[in-house]
């Protein structure tokens, strides 16, 4: 699990395509702090580091999290937010961040407000249920408030520490970004559509089926 609050910008050293799917190696500053197997959060896509070096690691990206996410777009010299998971005995200053991407928005527009910025997301229709004014949105991996809902679009404003402190100040409009609903919100639709009686387990729910 993660917060949402971005310890670092890495950078992809390569991003070639194997059998298994495609292997990421990225340069990060917390490199050795890390070991084999460790969860790493690249834009916002939970990874295992499979091999540490002395000034990155690499991951395997499989087929499915491919099509579902943005790390297929990588390139070489791409900029990426990277996250370790939440330690049991820290301080949680994001969200809940689970680092399982919903669904892939694109960027529609970036506004300067003074030192801050606008950035507006377009979103897949299934996210917009999922999504409330005021509500926590993780974009790239980054923990963000939705200051406004608007059609399919969602607006947040980014402060200026976190446009210098991630990859969010090389984006552009246009660009694919990988999108995490709250978990919370997510549970609370699961349960309000579920009906027990499609799923056969109507008896769990002391449920009369007629």
């Amino acid at each position: 699990m993660f917060t949402g609050l971005i310890e670092a910008v890495g950078r992809v050293e390569a991003a070639p395509e194997e059998s298994t799917g495609q292997r990421l190696s990225i340069e990060s500053p917390f490199a050795g702090d890390l070991s084999a197997g460790d969860s790493v959060a690249v834009n916002g896509v939970c990874l295992t580091a499979a091999t540490i070096g002395p000034s990155g690691f690499a991951a395997t990206v499989s087929p499915e999290t491919l099509r579902v996410t943005t790390l297929g777009d990588l390139c070489a010299g791409d900029a990426v937010n990277l996250e370790r998971p939440m330690r049991a005995d820290g301080r949680l200053g994001g969200h809940f961040v689970l680092g399982h991407v919903d669904g892939v928005g694109e960027i529609s527009a970036i506004r300067p407000d003074g030192d801050c910025y606008w950035v507006d997301v377009t979103l897949p229709g299934s996210l917009l249920p999922l999504c409330i004014s005021k509500g926590s949105i993780a974009i790239d991996g980054i923990s963000l408030t939705i200051a406004q809902l608007s059609g399919a679009s969602v607006r947040v404003q980014i402060v200026p520490f976190t446009w210098a402190h991630t990859a969010l100040s090389r984006a552009r409009p246009g660009q694919r970004v990988n999108v995490e609903a709250d978990v919370i919100g997510k549970y609370v639709a699961r349960l309000m559509s579920f009906d027990p009686r499609v799923a056969g387990q109507a008896e769990l729910y002391d449920l009369k089926v007629r």
